[in-house]
């Protein structure tokens, strides 16, 4: 099993290169800190954001609805649902990472239940020697 860390990323719809691959810029929340931020207090956002582990997310104090995509370990899309602001999500069965992304973003991007998207850090980057 992979461990995922804080950072940028980029995700992958549509693995198949004849049909079109859709590449989204992607921030990674991992670290419990960085989970419970998530989208609170921003006005947007661009691209999409993935939350890890996670089963199931919230919509108090935000500012936009969203979309929320629920993918299991081998990151197949099990449900999509688009959230006000305000509202509690319910925690969906084997779900293991959620994206989140601005609403309508997902039906853009053809993420829905069954599609199979690719995730990808983005390589950390070696501090300057001094």
């Amino acid at each position: 099993m992979r461990t995922w860390r804080d950072g940028d990323g980029t995700l992958t719809v549509g693995t198949d290169p004849a049909a079109g691959a859709r590449e989204v810029p992607l921030r990674i929340a991992a670290s419990y800190r960085a989970r419970t931020r998530g989208l609170l207090g921003r006005d947007g956002i661009e691209g999409a954001m993935m939350l890890t582990p996670c089963g199931s997310v919230h919509t108090f104090r935000m500012r936009f609805p969203i979309d929320v995509a629920y993918l299991d370990r081998k990151f197949t899309v099990l449900a999509v649902r688009t959230m006000k602001p305000g509202r509690l999500g319910l925690p969906r069965l084997r779900a293991r990472h959620v994206v989140e992304a601005e609403a309508g973003a997902m039906e853009r991007w053809g993420v829905r239940p069954g599609v199979r998207v690719e995730l990808r850090a983005a390589p950390a980057t070696a501090p300057e020697a001094r």
